[in-house]
């Protein structure tokens, strides 16, 4: 598969601008490594909104969905450093989906991503069947790959709301569209979000430019 590995934690949130710029420098020169190094990460990527919300994206691939609720993760997410503390506490709108990569296809990953939310309904195969059709990016100019993330409803919680508040979009997939530029994305983004299928699960499609990226063997 194009992804590395079998997990993936997306998180997504927005920040006050009188924060940004201390947020940015938390996020690259302490948290992106921080959880790189974590064993069983493989890889980190940060993103910026071009075209959806909330601004700020990130991926962290796995090697396999169980790292996600191990006890090296469990505990780095007790023991979180003054300055993680500080700028969590800022986050707003954040989505945390802790996820099995489920479909994975093509080749490589791009320098713009889009996202299709979707909070899944009915028959789950059927559905899943669907996308599967769907993610192709063979026949799609500017598509390098195309992927489905599922989460899990129960490890997929914002760390910054009361772990007891609802949380209807727990059990949300979400649809990862690698593209070489953010003009390629929306008309493979509409294909998908325009299948019968698929339409009415459709929560937010936003577009996203790469920031950077760390792989393990970076640290």
């Amino acid at each position: 598969m194009p992804l590395a590995g079998k997990g993936m934690l997306l998180t997504s949130m927005d920040i006050n601008p009188s924060d940004e710029a201390e947020f940015n420098r938390w996020y690259d020169r302490e948290h992106l490594e921080e959880r790189v190094a974590i064993p069983g990460f493989l890889e980190a990527r940060r993103y910026v909104a071009h075209d959806g919300k909330p601004k700020y994206l990130s991926l962290y691939s796995t090697a396999t969905f169980d790292v996600l609720d191990s006890p090296a993760y469990r505990t780095a997410l007790a023991n979180q450093t003054d300055w993680s503390k500080a700028n969590i506490a800022r986050f707003k709108n954040m989505i945390r989906a802790v996820a099995r990569i489920t479909i994975s296809r093509g080749q490589g990953r791009g320098a713009a991503l889009g996202i299709i939310r979707l909070r899944p309904a009915g028959d789950l195969e059927k559905l899943r069947t669907a996308l599967r059709e769907q993610l192709d990016p063979q026949a799609l100019d500017g598509i390098i790959s195309m992927h489905l993330i599922e989460s899990d409803p129960t490890l997929s919680r914002p760390i910054t709301d009361d772990p007891s508040a609802p949380n209807p979009g727990a059990s949300d997939w979400f649809v990862l569209i690698d593209a070489t530029d953010v003009i390629a994305v929306p008309p493979a983004a509409a294909r998908i979000a325009g299948n019968a299928a698929v339409k009415p699960l459709v929560i937010t499609n936003s577009v996203y430019n790469l920031m950077w990226d760390l792989a393990k063997s970076d640290i």
